[in-house]
C-alpha cells in the first residue's frame, strides 16, 4: 500500500506570510517520512468543498516545482488538473520540467474539469462537458505522443499541433505516469482503461462498483486491469486524526482493491507526521503487493 498527501487548503495560521514556510515544513516532512507522494490541487480559487473562494489557493505546478527543490524522494502531482486550463502542449511540457528537475518524480494528473467559476472568474474558455471529454482525449493522445518522442503532426477536432517537439524528454520511463482522476462510469473509467496508468477515486460507498467498471472497460479495451494502480482520496474527520483512524482506512481500502491512498490534510490538522507514523504499521498489516 502507497501513501500519499493531499494539500488542498493554503489557510495556514498567520496569513500569507506564513504560507512558504508551513508548506515547506510540510512537504519536508512527508519527504523525509517516507511517504510515496505529494499532491496539491490545480485549482485558482479554493473550492467550496474546502473553504471560500476568496481563500487562498497557490498554482499547482509552482508549488510542485518549488517542492521537488526542497524534497529527494517523493513523487509529485496535481488532484487533478483540469484539461481546459492549459493548451496540451504546453501542460505536457510543464509536467516533463517537473518530470526532469525533479529526478523522475512528476505525474500527469487530469481530468476533464468542473468548476466553471473560477473559469468565468479568471476568463478560462468552459466548453460543455461534452467537448471537455473530447478534449480530454486529445489532450492524452498529445502527451502520449509527445512523451514518446514522435514530433509528426497533431490533428484533432480541438487541437492542431504543427510539431509537438519535446525536449528535453522526461526522465521517467517510459513516460511519467498518467492518472485520471473521476469516477465517471461511461467516459471517465473508460479513458483510464484506454490510456492511463492509474485511476483516482473518492472513498465511498460507491468504490466497489467504480472499480467494477472500471475492470469491465479494461476487459473491453483488451487491458490488463492489474496494470492500473488503483489510487483513493480519503478523508479523516477534524476531531478523528489518528494513527490508528490512518491503519483502518489504509486496510478497508486495500480490502477493497485499492493500492495507493492518499490521504487530504483537513483544515486544523497536521498530517505529515501522523502518515510517517503510521506508515511501518500499515505496512506491516496489509500483504505484500496490496
Amino acid at each position: 500500500m502507497r501513501i500519499g498527501l493531499q494539500i488542498p487548503s493554503f489557510t495556514f495560521p498567520g496569513g500569507t506570510e506564513k504560507i512558504g514556510p508551513t508548506f515547506t515544513r510540510m512537504v519536508r516532512e512527508a519527504d523525509q517520512g517516507g511517504l510515496d507522494s505529494l499532491w496539491v490541487m490545480d485549482h485558482f480559487f479554493q473550492i467550496g468543498v474546502v473553504g471560500r473562494p476568496e481563500e487562498p489557493m497557490l498554482e499547482g505546478y509552482s508549488a510542485l516545482s518549488y517542492a521537488a527543490a526542497i524534497t529527494e524522494r517523493i513523487t509529485l502531482g496535481t488532484l487533478v488538473t483540469g484539461t481546459v486550463y492549459r493548451h496540451p502542449g504546453i501542460l505536457v511540457k510543464t509536467v516533463t520540467t517537473l518530470d526532469v528537475l525533479s529526478g523522475g518524480r512528476a505525474w500527469l494528473s487530469i481530468g476533464a474539469a468542473w468548476n466553471d467559476e473560477e473559469s468565468r472568474g479568471l476568463g478560462i474558455p468552459f466548453p460543455p462537458t461534452a467537448e471537455r471529454f473530447e478534449r480530454l482525449e486529445e489532450t492524452l493522445k498529445i502527451a502520449l505522443q509527445m512523451w514518446k518522442g514522435d514530433e509528426t503532426p497533431f490533428e484533432g477536432a480541438h487541437y492542431r499541433l504543427e510539431r509537438p517537439l519535446n525536449s528535453p524528454p522526461a526522465l521517467r520511463r517510459p513516460h511519467p505516469p498518467i492518472l485520471i482522476g473521476g469516477g465517471g462510469e461511461k467516459k471517465t473509467l473508460r479513458l483510464v482503461a484506454k490510456y492511463a496508468d492509474a485511476c483516482n477515486l473518492f472513498d465511498g460507498d460507491e468504490l466497489p462498483r467504480k472499480l467494477e467498471v472500471l475492470r469491465e472497460h479494461c476487459e473491453r479495451e483488451g487491458r490488463d486491469y492489474a496494470d492500473i494502480q488503483k489510487t483513493a482520496l480519503s478523508f479523516m474527520a477534524p476531531g478523528d486524526p489518528s494513527v490508528d483512524r490512518a491503519v483502518d482506512i489504509a486496510g478497508r481500502l486495500a480490502e477493497a482493491g485499492i493500492e495507493h491512498v492518499i490521504f487530504s490534510q483537513g483544515t486544523g490538522q497536521d498530517l505529515p507526521g501522523l502518515l510517517s507514523e503510521a506508515r511501518p504499521q500499515i505496512e506491516k498489516i496489509i500483504p505484500a503487493g496490496r
